[in-house]
């Protein structure tokens, strides 16, 4: 049903499949490449067994299983589409503004689409516990409700600065059932190793990748995988699966579709569902200044974890060694981009903007006081390409943008609050 800013979707009309971009490449995706000879046993050992199977498949449709299609209902999917018109006043343009809501999941962001799906196939191959790691804790959450629902218990590997800053994200997971450690940590060797470098010590998403990973393969568990691999991408198409859906319901074809990376799956969610059939629409990633893989990385194989325990893959990367500032968009503190993504940017059929802490926090800014809804700091990073299509749009007449609203920022209230104090 359409309201005057709000397009929903009845629980019947959602998608009953996931988008896979594979086949749908321009060119074939150059294969993860095993130096050691050891790390994709590694994968077949820590991934559930059919994620794995997912990872390489060729179907370009894959269906989603009925029961977990009630999960997806159980956590607030479909998410609706809501029209920001009061954000767009801002601009003096003729730009309208379309933003996917995934803030609106029970998890509080686009993280929920992937972690049931992960956490429902480990409890198929039967083991107690999963592992994972998180940034600014919100893919965190999302494992620790996915697991809870599946009936098994999670194990979550927390970036140390982000675990000191995002105190209610870290009770959320404990209340919602995980068990929750700052990474580096001393449960793992890769862990024991980080902390003996100071410089290491705040941690980074590559760590506690290496530390989830480790883990699970010395303690029978499942890893979980929040992003870049293209398992994790498939599930989360979802989003764009309904965005489509929503906007072709109503006629609406999006110019722009935008959105912020950290490892490229929130964006790849929602954009590649319109990739292969929407080839005069722009598709624009932000990211962080502070860790500027997209505009400043370089596009060759690298790890994605700092141990150096899985496979390298071919990617945009700053490099897996690289320890990111404690800034506090914590979902974009990772060194490398999607393999998918990373070959559209490379094609040119992608570009990409970074935007620095401080300019994203006055858009959040602008955001909440027009709209009433608090974004996180990492979707925030999405919203300056918006004045640059506006402005393009003053020239060349109407754009419509589509954006992943990827989460809230109620839990980032003390990161906001700090950012208030420092500049007072």
């Amino acid at each position: 049903m359409t309201m005057s800013n709000r397009i929903d979707l009845v629980q019947d009309d959602m998608p009953d499949f996931w988008y896979n971009i594979l086949p749908d490449l321009p060119e074939p995706l150059p294969p993860p490449r095993d130096i050691t000879g050891k790390s994709i046993e590694v994968l077949k050992k820590v991934m559930p067994t059919e994620v794995l199977r997912h990872e390489f498949s060729s179907e370009s449709k894959i269906k989603i299983p009925e029961d977990l299609r009630d999960l997806y209902f159980q956590v607030g999917r479909p998410t609706p589409i809501i029209r920001a018109k009061r954000f767009e006043r801002l601009f003096n343009s003729p730009i309208e503004i379309y933003m996917k809501m995934e803030g609106y999941t029970f998890s509080g962001s686009h993280k929920i689409n992937s972690a049931l799906v992960q956490a429902y196939y480990s409890k198929i191959d039967g083991v107690p516990f999963v592992t994972t790691e998180t940034g600014a804790g919100q893919w965190g959450i999302a494992v620790a409700l996915a697991s809870t629902l599946n009936g098994l218990k999670s194990k979550i590997f927390m970036v140390s600065a982000s675990y000191r800053q995002k105190l209610y994200r870290v009770t959320m997971m404990r209340m919602l059932g995980g068990e929750v450690h700052s990474s580096p940590s001393n449960l793992t060797k890769v862990g024991i190793e980080m902390l003996k470098d100071e410089k290491k010590r705040d941690g980074s998403l590559g760590i506690a990748i290496s530390e989830a990973v480790e883990y699970a393969l010395e303690n029978n568990g499942k890893y979980n995988v929040g992003s870049v691999v293209n398992a994790d991408i498939l599930y989360k198409t979802i989003a764009g699966l309904e965005a489509r859906k929503q906007l072709e319901n109503n006629g609406i074809e999006p110019d722009y579709i935008i959105g912020v990376v950290g490892g490229g799956s929130n964006y790849s969610g929602l954009a590649f569902p319109f990739y292969k059939d929407y080839k005069n629409t722009k598709y624009i990633a932000a990211g962080s200044l502070e860790v500027p893989k997209m505009t400043r990385g370089e596009y060759r194989y690298d790890y994605p974890d700092t141990g150096m325990i899985l496979p390298q893959l071919m990617m945009y990367t700053i490099g897996y060694d690289f320890i990111p500032p404690p800034i506090y968009s914590g979902g974009l503190r990772y060194h490398g981009v999607a393999p998918t993504l990373s070959l559209l940017m490379k094609k040119g059929i992608v570009s990409s903007r970074d935007y620095d802490q401080e300019t994203i926090f006055r858009y959040a800014e602008l955001y909440s006081r027009t709209e009433g809804y608090i974004p996180a700091p990492e979707t925030s990073h999405a919203l300056p390409i918006i004045k640059e299509i506006a402005e393009e749009a003053k020239k060349d007449g109407k754009k419509r943008i589509l954006m992943s609203f990827s989460g809230h920022g109620l839990l980032d209230l003390g990161s906001y609050a700090t950012m208030y104090n420092s500049s007072s």
